[in-house]
């Protein structure tokens, strides 16, 4: 049964960092799909589909990783 989250990440403003956070977060171990709702100066939305639940940390690494941050969702 998958899981379907989703994280608030601060930061982002255009197509190039919305595709950086998808591929970081695509690196993961579980992680299949990743769709991001870009809220230009605000917080957006991060939606993974995974085999199980992904562990924050892991996440927050990866969306630290592409140069933003993880927020609580909004």
């Amino acid at each position: 049964m998958n899981t379907t989250t989703t994280y608030g990440v601060d930061g982002m403003t255009c197509g190039h960092c919305v595709a950086s956070v998808t591929e970081e977060i695509g690196l993961i171990p579980g992680a299949e799909t990743v769709t991001v709702a870009l809220v230009k100066g605000g917080t957006s939305q991060v939606t993974v589909t995974s085999a199980s639940e992904l562990d924050r940390a892991l996440v927050a690494a990866a969306v630290e990783e592409a140069g933003y941050q993880l927020v609580a969702a909004a």
